[in-house]
């Protein structure tokens, strides 16, 4: 098995009302990528976002009793706690610097996803804007999906993907967010190892770790490259959503 992830690097800067989809097509078309039927198309968050116009402009928020508390305790900016606050179900912990919390969304991040960095508002100006994570990333990623394969006449999948902190170990790594063809758990149960023994409990997160391959591609600075074409996923594509990946609180033991 080879797998094999290559960079797309003609793609330009997404600004709001941006056709992602166009954009993704011409940039596989101007870097003669042959798609085959089984390819997937992992992309980062921010130009998923940036598309769809999920910046906001700090200086239009106004925090409120509980942001302006939170932000006391973990020294930040109250209007960015206000945002983290809004795109949150719950805060699960706090301290100096750090706000962990169940996104809207379902899963357990630091500051609800929101980003400072690679982000540029209205005039170029940076200072006073954030980015928000896409309002439902498994749509975007169906509509890309359905878009791609019209174009190519072939089934892929797309993977939306985040940096996000571990609870049991430093650094970040690409964990997935959205998706749509490409599974999320692949369940081994039942398989037999070398030895002839029957696996009991194994899922593999198949998803989570196609995007931190994809991460080490894309890299977390000023790289420019939001969008990795891959080849040789092991495992059949299928209908998927981000559910799947989301360990119901109730057998959280960390929550």
């Amino acid at each position: 098995m080879t797998l094999t992830l290559t960079p797309l690097i003609n793609l330009p800067l997404v600004k709001p009302g941006d056709s992602l989809e166009e954009m993704l097509w011409s940039a596989i078309l101007e870097e003669h990528i042959r798609l085959e039927s089984g390819d997937i198309l992992v992309l980062a968050q921010k130009i998923i976002s940036k598309s769809e116009g999920r910046l906001v402009n700090l200086t239009q928020v106004k925090p409120g009793k509980k942001a302006l508390k939170l932000a006391e305790i973990c020294h930040k900016d109250p209007r960015f706690v206000e945002m983290v606050l809004r795109e949150s179900n719950r805060v699960l912990r706090k301290r100096v610097g750090t706000i962990i919390v169940e996104h809207r969304l379902g899963f357990v991040c630091a500051n609800a996803g929101i980003d400072h960095s690679n982000v540029e508002g209205s005039w170029g100006n940076t200072d006073d804007w954030v980015l928000l994570l896409p309002a439902d990333p498994d749509a975007s990623a169906e509509r890309i999906r359905h878009f791609i394969e019209e174009k190519a006449g072939i089934g892929i999948g797309i993977l939306i993907i985040d940096s996000h902190g571990r609870a049991w170990r430093n650094g970040t790594v690409g964990i997935s967010i959205g998706m749509s063809g490409v599974p999320g758990l692949v369940d081994l149960r039942g398989r037999e190892d070398l030895f002839g023994f029957k696996l009991m409990i194994t899922q593999v997160g198949a998803a989570d770790e196609l995007a931190a391959a994809a991460s080490l591609v894309m890299g977390q600075a000023g790289e420019r490259i939001p969008a990795v074409h891959v080849r040789g996923f092991p495992y059949p594509l299928r209908k998927s959503t981000l559910t799947e990946l989301i360990r119901p609180r109730e057998l959280d033991m960390f929550r």
